[in-house]
């Protein structure tokens, strides 16, 4: 008998890896694709200040990210340009291009609650972590799969564990929480504003907010969005920062 339920069992398992592989792949793909453009406001409340910022941005896989500045006018032109894992600022007043140093990764990207560390390690989901499913049904009326995932070994991320929650006929992401290395909540994302983008219909606002300072967030609201467009390499180069 064990013998004949061994191979059913191991089909099931490899059945429920496909099926999480498949979700996440979803879920990573959602803005990006192969490559992207878009445009996207910011805004960032902390206690000191608020600022809303307005920028495009083109991506290719996961180690090319170039952002530039539309508005406000005090700012524009200004880039950031994420190559492998080195992050370049263009500032346009100055027409100089800075390398960002180890020491500057832990600073604020643009003001922002996300890091200059968050952008060289963007992570893929399915890539990066190992992935259960901690939970399926219904919460709050609606039909969800949470998900736990635990870095792997060899995966550059800082993050403990993340949670992930999305809508289960849809892979749509309702909620993302990261926890440190001491298993602590560190942030919180969460996924509204569903509209047509790319194609389909995807939340169009991101907000993160820090576990620490709950009053403060930086928002993304997407107004367009591009996926699996032709995109030069030549665009990620630190020599055409000063020619665009």
């Amino acid at each position: 008998m064990f013998l004949l339920a061994s191979p059913c069992l191991s089909a099931a398992e490899v059945a429920d890896k496909d099926r999480t592989s498949r979700i996440l792949n979803t879920v990573d793909d959602l803005w990006r694709g192969e490559s992207s453009y878009a445009v996207v406001t910011m805004q960032v409340k902390t206690e000191h200040y608020t600022r809303t910022m307005r920028m495009e941005g083109w991506s290719k896989g996961k180690e090319k990210t170039l952002f530039r500045v539309l508005e406000p006018l005090r700012e524009k032109g200004t880039m950031t340009l994420k190559s492998e894992n080195h992050i370049y600022t263009y500032l346009p007043k100055t027409d100089r291009t800075i390398r960002l140093t180890s020491g500057m990764m832990m600073g604020s990207w643009m003001g922002s609650h996300l890091t200059n560390d968050d952008l060289v390690k963007e992570a893929r989901l399915e890539e990066d972590y190992d992935a259960t499913i901690s939970f399926e049904g219904k919460r709050d009326g609606r039909d969800i799969i949470e998900f736990t995932l635990t870095p792997r070994p060899d995966a550059p991320v800082v993050w403990g564990k993340l949670l992930l929650t999305i809508v289960a006929d849809s892979y749509t992401p309702l909620v993302e929480r990261y926890y440190d290395v001491d298993m602590a909540l560190a942030r919180t994302f969460t996924f509204t504003d569903m509209k047509m983008l790319g194609g389909r219909e995807r939340p169009a606002v991101l907000r993160v907010v820090p576990a620490d300072k709950p009053d403060e967030y930086t928002e993304f609201i997407y107004e367009k969005l591009e996926l699996n467009i032709p995109v030069s390499d030549e665009m990620f180069s630190k020599s055409s920062l000063k020619l665009r």
